[in-house]
């Protein structure tokens, strides 16, 4: 069984992924800012009957992430990285916040690129492992309202492309989901969504995810 790093494991969709991971008998590593939705996500997995470990880290802090991954590697074999946290701030270009701007490059992009490059050398050291870039459709196309979020989305479809070509070859492997909206907290504060209910649970996002995830570059999830 693998043993699975979950960034933004405490809510949505990263909490789902962990719940049903853990189900398949899968060891989860939950990571987040915030340790006492981490601490909740791993209660219940070990209500179940399944093992998993919390881990308060900020994504952005690039020293942050080096000296936790560094400890999580010496506690745990982690086979699987799924980069799943991230941030959006919608409306006009003109409208968004220097911080806001910031939020989202520093999370979406710096933090996707900073866990990947901390746990790549101890990926490359199993036997086989992968790394799980969840992106959003925003990755695909742009959208009225999304100019920054999309943006950063772009990145890291570019990164995660690069990526597969040059871990080509070795013990890694690299897939990118690409997922339309889901009613989740991401959405909470937020009017760029006027009609929550016709978008997807993120429970049934994460089933399609582990189902179709392994050996594939691309998952295209509208």
């Amino acid at each position: 069984m693998d043993v699975i790093a979950i960034t933004g494991a405490g809510t949505g969709l990263g909490r789902e992924l962990a719940l049903q991971y853990a189900q398949k008998g899968h060891t989860v590593v939950a990571l987040g800012r915030r340790i006492s939705p981490l601490l909740d996500v791993v209660q219940q997995i070990e209500h179940l009957g399944g093992k998993a470990f919390a881990y308060s880290l900020d994504i952005r802090r690039y020293e942050d992430v080096v000296n936790t991954v560094d400890t999580i590697a010496k506690n745990h074999h982690v086979t699987c990285l799924v980069n799943n946290a991230g941030i959006g701030h919608f409306g006009p270009l003109p409208s968004l916040s220097r911080q806001q701007i910031d939020e989202m490059i520093q999370t979406n992009v710096n933090g996707t690129i900073y866990m990947t490059k901390a746990f790549l050398p101890h990926l490359l050291a199993m036997p086989k492992a992968k790394i799980i870039n969840i992106i959003s459709t925003a990755g695909l196309r742009g959208k009225v309202n999304e100019t920054v979020y999309a943006a950063t989305k772009f990145a890291i479809r570019g990164f995660s492309e690069s990526l597969v070509k040059e871990l080509e070859g070795t013990n890694v492997s690299v897939t990118a989901v690409y997922m339309g909206g889901m009613d989740t907290p991401f959405w909470d504060g937020s009017d760029h969504i006027k009609d929550r209910s016709r978008l997807r649970p993120p429970k049934e996002i994460a089933k399609q995810i582990i189902a179709c995830e392994d050996g594939q570059t691309e998952i295209i999830l509208s």
